[in-house]
């Protein structure tokens, strides 16, 4: 498995664009929205678990009375501190601190490409693969569980829908991968679609 990700990782996958956002499926809204919109750089770590018996991503669900995105299915992560020393720093400690997961079970493959939201944010998704055997700790204030998606079903094309919405008066279209009671949608649907373009990019270790 890690080696599948450290390939499907590497620098040169014909898959890889450097930098996706949420305009890739609103670009006429990006020709509105991105004026004056102050960039703030972020991480989140992929948690990739290596179970006996096929991977599956850890993803969180954030609690319902935060100012921003309540209720949201996401990677574990959030904005630089001036004191990471880099992205993966801060997605480990950011993990870490969301739901206790240390970083001495997770090894670091690499990558997927930046993600801009439509709120500025820059997000550099850092891919870890997890040894079983940790036990989660939750930030209570922050996350309203955590659970764990099998990769085949994230990997199934069938599993990726294209939504849309209105919005301040524009429809937005989004990715969504409705899973179970979980409705994983936006940016962390599309950072997942990035992470199956990217592995199919690389068949080889499936």
């Amino acid at each position: 498995m890690l080696n599948w990700l450290e390939k499907a990782l590497a620098e040169g996958n014909p898959a890889a664009r450097g930098m996706r956002s949420d305009y890739d499926l609103n670009l006429d809204a990006k020709k509105i929205e991105l004026t004056n919109v102050p960039r703030r750089d972020a991480a989140v770590l992929v948690p990739v678990v290596n179970h006996a018996d096929g991977a599956t991503v850890l993803l969180t669900r954030r609690t319902d009375h935060l100012s921003k995105h309540p209720g949201q299915v996401s990677f574990p992560g959030g904005a630089v501190d001036k004191t990471d020393k880099d992205a993966v720093h801060t997605a480990l400690r950011e993990t870490e601190e969301e739901v206790g997961l240390s970083a001495s079970y997770i090894q670091i493959a690499g990558r997927l490409d930046g993600y801009r939201t439509g709120t500025g944010f820059e997000i550099v998704p850092v891919v870890g693969l997890v040894r079983p055997g940790f036990s989660l700790t939750l930030q209570e204030n922050e996350v309203a569980e955590a659970f764990e998606v099998p990769l085949a079903f994230l990997l199934d094309r069938a599993n990726h829908k294209r939504e849309s919405a209105m919005w301040q008066g524009i429809e937005r279209h989004y990715y969504a991968m409705p899973y179970e009671k979980h409705r994983i949608w936006g940016a962390t649907a599309a950072m997942l679609v990035n992470l199956c373009d990217v592995l199919d990019a690389v068949k080889e270790g499936r």
